[in-house]
């Protein structure tokens, strides 16, 4: 099922796995992956099967970053401009705004603009070389796709700001420590364990984890009163749910439920 260039997408049951297939580029980020993932990302939101969306990449590197013997480094800035707004922005955003949660399994480096895909994800995994690297400071640029509203909202500004002035390359270990992400694997067994991860998320409830990804993201940028009220309406919808009431009645049958999704 694999009718993308850049990209390898692969399926186990309820779970999608989209995977960066550029490694002998590092998976650095060129004109067509940049716009394959947007489309990708949209697509797995509207495929009524997957319940969990993996993003990982082939090879040595989850991503290098963009690729600049693509163009990326002699373009100018309204050429820069244009594809951060055109082509990167989209690609970050179907995946924040999905109706999915994602879980991005990061081997490898994970450096530039891939650090923004990475943290636009709802939940992480790395292997244990695997390390996130802001290289921007570094020449004389800013940091990009979403990272200066992705990346404080995780660790906070003072320490976000001090990962992009520095371009410090964070360890597994204290990404993990510090809530960027939520597991830390051997690397040889990375990808596998971050599907079983996966596979344990595709398992609960799909409209918990849909409208559950709903309330933490619109809490973060509205105030208690609004939040309360958004978790209120959205309640209202999964008591009414056929799974809801089906989950009663698996619960004091001592019964495992069968999601549904409605």
């Amino acid at each position: 099922m694999n009718e993308y260039e850049t990209l390898e997408i692969s399926r186990d049951g309820p779970v999608m796995t989209i995977a960066l297939n550029r490694p002998d580029k590092m998976n650095t980020f060129n004109a067509t992956l940049r716009r394959e993932i947007a489309r990708a990302a949209i697509e797995a939101d509207l495929d009524k099967t997957t319940r969990v969306v993996v993003l990982t990449g082939n090879g040595r590197a989850f991503s290098a970053g963009a690729d600049l013997s693509d163009g990326d480094g002699m373009a100018d800035g309204k050429a820069v401009e244009s594809d951060l707004n055109f082509e990167y922005k989209p690609g970050v955003l179907a995946i924040h705004n999905s109706s999915k949660p994602w879980i991005a399994i990061i081997n490898g480096p994970c450096a530039g603009i891939a650090y923004s895909y990475a943290m636009a994800c709802d939940l992480a995994c790395m292997g244990e070389s695997s390390y996130l690297y802001q290289p921007f400071s570094a020449i004389g640029l800013v940091p990009d796709g979403g990272a200066t509203w992705l990346i404080p909202r995780l660790v906070g500004t003072k320490r976000a700001y001090e990962l992009m002035a520095l371009g410090e390359k964070l360890s597994a270990d204290k990404a993990m420590a510090m809530g960027m992400v939520n597991r830390v694997f051997p690397d040889e067994t990375l990808r596998e364990d971050g599907l079983a991860y996966a596979q344990e998320v595709a398992e609960r409830s799909p409209l918990a984890l849909s409208y559950t990804k709903t309330a933490v993201n619109f809490g973060q940028t509205h105030n208690l009163d609004e939040t309360i009220s958004k978790e209120a309406s959205l309640q209202s919808i999964c008591i009414d749910s056929e799974d809801a009431k089906n989950a009663v009645i698996s619960f004091f049958n001592k019964q495992k439920p069968v999601w549904k999704g409605r």
